[in-house]
């Protein structure tokens, strides 16, 4: 994995790495630059993200039988998102793809590059597949409208993933009720060639393309409830949770490692913990950081994920929380030692799971009587 250099859209004015990732985070003005994302007329730079490939004919049933999501079905130029899970059902590595018919791509976190294209490598065994990582090569970018911009398409399809978050995919199950934010989450990430980046800076600077940073792009991602592995997956993640079934598991596909838990926790029991969506009271004027201690009448209950002052909203965040936490409480934020009391959104109920309504068996050895005649 190539080390990720500052981005050529830091030379343009007013842009703040404030994250450290070497992208900006924004320009000077991110609640304007929120608005302009949302309407669909800005692009974000996302250059420091990963771009994996997997090449050969096994490549689409490969992964199917690693991962959560069916793969198996998936056309040139259609776009899902899968889930790498550890025997016991936790979220180990997350995954967007893209098929364009002879390589599928993977758009992913840099941090988690190297780690998922080892173990994918030490899985083929005799499989017809090869591994790349083209980070050097294609760079992301990502927006809500339709920006004209030079689209890789090595194979004849534009490289474009949609999010499928705005609905629910075949196979997969919703527990958020009522009208869902995410309906309107247009997002997609655009494959560019890494050497075109400067010309599209300049582009910016003509005024023929604008920009948002980051920071814009993760307030209107949390409005719409959407889960991201880096920010929302801890050591303990398990799909149910963040309510990643939407979009990223399949719930009657063939095996794959952290099935079991995923079908039982879904048709018999509840997730222990779940997301919840926070309006934070901003009259103190502080803003509370991932990590930051969720409580209930003086108890920790959970803990903040993301957050932002959103253009609209205000202050919002997403966190995840006790499932036994009172879904109706003000719950309250440590926002670096100042309390911040935060209205639920809920996003995961408490009673999600235990879906499948299973029967129960009689005890062995009992007797099943036949119906009287009337």
């Amino acid at each position: 994995m190539s080390d990720a250099s500052p981005s050529p859209f830091l030379e343009l004015p007013g842009a703040v790495d404030s994250t450290g990732a070497g992208v900006p985070a924004h320009y000077g003005s991110p609640l304007s630059e929120q608005r302009a994302l949302a309407e669909g007329d800005a692009i974000v730079d996302l250059s420091d993200r990963a771009v994996l490939t997997v090449q050969g004919p096994d490549r689409l049933s490969w992964l199917n039988s690693l991962t959560s999501q069916a793969l198996t079905g998936l056309r040139p130029g259609e776009s899902s998102e899968t889930l790498l899970l550890d025997v016991t059902g936790r979220v180990e590595h997350a995954a967007r793809l893209l098929d364009d018919g002879e390589t599928l791509w993977l758009l992913v976190d840099r941090p988690e590059a190297a780690g998922l294209l080892a173990w994918l490598d030490s899985m083929r065994f005799m499989l017809r597949v090869e591994l790349a990582d083209r980070t050097a090569d294609l760079a992301t970018v990502g927006t809500l409208g339709d920006p004209p911009l030079p689209i890789a398409a090595p194979n004849g399809v534009p490289l474009i993933w949609h999010d499928p978050w705005r609905t629910v995919t075949p196979g997969g199950h919703q527990y958020a009720r009522g009208e869902h934010p995410g309906a309107g989450w247009t997002w997609s990430e655009r494959l560019v060639p890494r050497d075109a980046l400067p010309s599209l800076v300049a582009r910016v600077c003509t005024g023929e393309l604008s920009v948002a940073g980051t920071l814009a792009a993760d307030a209107l991602r949390i409005a719409a409830w959407r889960p991201r592995f880096a920010t929302e997956v801890d050591e303990r993640t398990i799909p149910h949770e963040l309510d990643w079934l939407r979009t990223a598991v399949h719930l009657s596909k063939g095996c794959y490692r952290g099935q079991e838990t995923v079908a039982k926790v879904h048709n018999l029991g509840h997730p222990p913990r779940r997301l919840v969506m926070l309006h934070l009271d901003g009259s103190e004027g502080v803003h509370p950081a991932p990590g930051a201690v969720v409580s209930l009448d003086g108890a920790e209950v959970g803990s903040v994920t993301s957050s932002a002052l959103h253009y609209e909203l205000g202050p919002i965040a997403l966190a995840v929380v006790k499932r036994s936490a009172d879904p109706g409480a003000t719950l309250t934020v440590d926002a670096d030692g100042t309390p911040v009391a935060a209205a639920q959104e809920i996003v995961v109920p408490p009673e999600a799971g235990a879906e499948a309504h299973v029967p129960r068996l009689p005890r062995l050895g009992a007797v099943t009587r036949a119906p009287r005649q009337q």
